[in-house]
Order: C-alpha cells, then sequence, then structure tokens
C-alpha cells in the first residue's frame, strides 16, 4: 500500500510558508526543494516549486504553481493542544502577519490554509454517547468562540457553566 501525505497548491509563497511552520511546529523539517523546470506554466525557470517538509513527522508537499486553484477551509490542519496555554500559542503564531480568526477553534493563517487549533481530545468530548445533554452543552458552547477555551467547554460539558 502506498504512503499516505499531504498535499497543497499555493500561488508563489510555498518556501515561505513551509519556513514559518517548521519554524513553528515541533518535529518538523524541510526535507527537500525543487526548483522549476523550464516550461512550468505560472513558473519562472529556476523558481522555487516543489517543498517537501515534515510537520510533526507528517509529511507534507508544498507546490508552487501559479493562481490557478486557491486553498479554502474544506482543506485543514488540526493541531491537537495539550492545554490551554498551547492553544493560545498556536493560535496567535498562526494568525499572526495576516491571519484571518473563523469560528469553533479554526484559523487561516497568512498563506492562506486553515487550521483547527484545539485540545487534545476534542473529538472524544464531543462524542460522548453517555451524555448527549454534556455534549450538545459543549457544542453549543463551542459554537460561540472563536479560538476554543478549554476552561468554558469543560464548564459547559460538566453542566458548571
Amino acid at each position: 500500500m502506498g504512503r499516505i501525505h499531504t498535499h497543497l497548491w499555493f500561488a508563489d509563497q510555498a518556501e515561505q510558508a513551509a519556513e514559518f511552520y517548521v519554524s513553528l511546529i515541533p518535529n518538523s523539517s524541510i526535507t527537500s526543494v525543487v526548483k522549476a523546470p523550464p516550461g512550468v506554466p505560472d513558473v519562472p525557470e529556476g523558481a522555487v516549486f516543489v517543498v517537501d517538509l515534515l510537520l510533526d513527522d507528517h509529511q507534507v508537499t508544498l507546490l508552487n504553481a501559479g493562481p490557478a486553484f486557491q486553498l479554502d477551509e474544506a482543506f485543514s490542519f488540526v493541531l491537537d493542544c495539550g492545554d490551554q496555554a498551547e492553544i493560545d500559542h498556536y493560535w496567535d503564531a498562526l494568525v499572526a502577519g495576516g491571519g484571518e480568526h473563523s469560528q469553533c477553534g479554526w484559523l487561516k493563517d497568512r498563506f492562506g490554509v486553515s487550521w483547527q487549533v484545539v485540545p487534545a481530545g476534542f473529538n472524544d468530548m464531543l462524542g460522548d454517547d453517555a451524555d448527549p445533554a454534556a455534549r450538545a452543552r459543549a457544542m453549543a458552547a463551542v459554537l460561540t468562540m472563536t479560538k476554543l477555551d478549554i476552561a468554558a467547554i469543560e464548564a459547559a460539558f460538566e453542566g458548571t457553566a
């Protein structure tokens, strides 16, 4: 069976995005940079064309290929965080420099890539079949948030909010 990895299309900022991501996410590195050969549409010969990287040991390929396709919220990286301090750190770093806040823990970074910055175990809490009322309270709280607030979600789940 082949190995699955992520491939994202950028107009022209793949290398800058890769450098930013590996500087932010532990266990990450750029593994190769390929320059464009002659004849690639919308990419000057010799410009950065393909950047391969590991993001927390997950293989990702970033492609510079012009403006024909745009990134959107239909795809996102999910970043599981151990506590509120991690959520705050990654949220602030990812929206810095022109990113956009969204809702329910989603944001778009300055390169147009969508991220979900969530507490570890987030889906377990929202999928708790043992207590549908707790799940509904937690989901209702999440729907009011941009950056997630773990304490507020837990209080809603427990019915103490």
